[in-house]
């Protein structure tokens, strides 16, 4: 019943990816991940080292038998693309070239015989990537967490489905076998999950990030660009954040300050400070568990799901 196009063209027995969450998604989560049937993407931001991101290659092949993906923000690359140079360095078979035009890179992706895949928001982002020429289009809806548009995940799910060729994701919300069943239903090919896998203990970050996404609520969200302005992070301005609340995004979010005064008032070693990326699944996750016996978890529930509506 979980056969598709994804599980077909790598291999594997969950049609599910670990979202590349820069800050979180190493080595450790992608291995295993990709050990208990999907693939694991590690999140290459743009302060990540060639040397950081082959040691993390490292683990997650070791951990998961070799299969190997990655997922980096495009726009970034145009103004220093070595770290692309770097990830296709380690022989991945999955690169995700989202948040941009994939257009100058998907011909090295290929030449170096991988799949080339983009995260889109829009109609316009399709119609983008795929002039670009990349193998699959994720779907990402509002609900995700970390940076994402403005539609919601299931109406541009549909609105993607109807106006494409090419093999489409899901992500944005998926953080249960209900979810990867629903999706795949609806004509997905798979899903992307990261809010799900956050508070396992293979992910990379503060130990409070994990306690703070266990004690939150699906409500406990805001979408914001406060702390990328905080952190001097350059993103464009169309995508903001999805990020738990906390004391710092009830001060400052929507007030317009300047970035130095966000700077200024900012401490990533504070929880009631420091950013946490998480999509509205957070009412979802209740407890630390492996990221393995997550994926399990979720494809045994989809199967049941949909074996039982045929």
């Amino acid at each position: 019943m979980l056969e598709t196009w994804l599980t077909r063209t790598l291999g594997i027995t969950v049609p599910l990816l670990g979202a590349p969450m820069g800050g979180r998604a190493g080595g450790r989560l992608a291995g295993e991940v990709t050990r208990a049937g999907g693939l694991g993407l590690i999140g290459a931001a743009r302060y990540n080292t060639p040397q950081w991101l082959a040691a993390e290659s490292a683990v997650a092949r070791e951990l998961g038998g070799g299969l190997l993906g990655f997922g980096l923000m495009t726009w970034s690359l145009a103004a220093d693309d070595s770290l692309l140079d770097a990830v296709l360095a380690e022989r991945p078979r999955v690169v995700s070239l989202s948040f941009g035009d994939p257009a100058p890179y998907v011909p090295r992706v290929h030449a170096a015989g991988a799949l080339a895949i983009s995260q889109i928001n829009t109609i316009e982002d399709l119609r983008i990537v795929e002039a670009a020429g990349v193998d699959a289009v994720v779907a990402q809806g509002h609900e995700a967490g970390g940076h994402t548009g403005r539609i919601g995940t299931l109406p541009l799910l549909q609105e993607v489905l109807e106006s494409t060729s090419l093999p489409v994701l899901a992500a944005g919300g998926i953080a249960s076998g209900r979810g990867l069943a629903a999706v795949l239903a609806a004509g997905a090919e798979g899903a992307l999950v990261g809010t799900a896998l956050l508070a396992s203990p293979e992910t990379v970050g503060p130990e409070y990030a994990r306690d703070r996404l266990v004690a939150a609520s699906s409500t406990d969200t805001v979408y914001t660009d406060v702390f990328d302005r905080a952190r001097h992070q350059p993103w464009p301005a169309r995508w903001g954040g999805r990020a738990l609340t906390n004391d710092y995004t009830a001060e400052w979010h929507g007030r317009g300050a300047d970035e130095e005064t966000l700077a200024a008032a900012y401490d990533g070693d504070d929880p009631r400070l420091g950013v946490v990326y998480a999509g509205e699944a957070a009412g979802l996750v209740r407890e630390q568990r492996p990221a393995g016996e997550i994926v399990r978890d979720i494809a045994t529930r989809a199967e049941e799901l949909l074996r039982r509506f045929g």
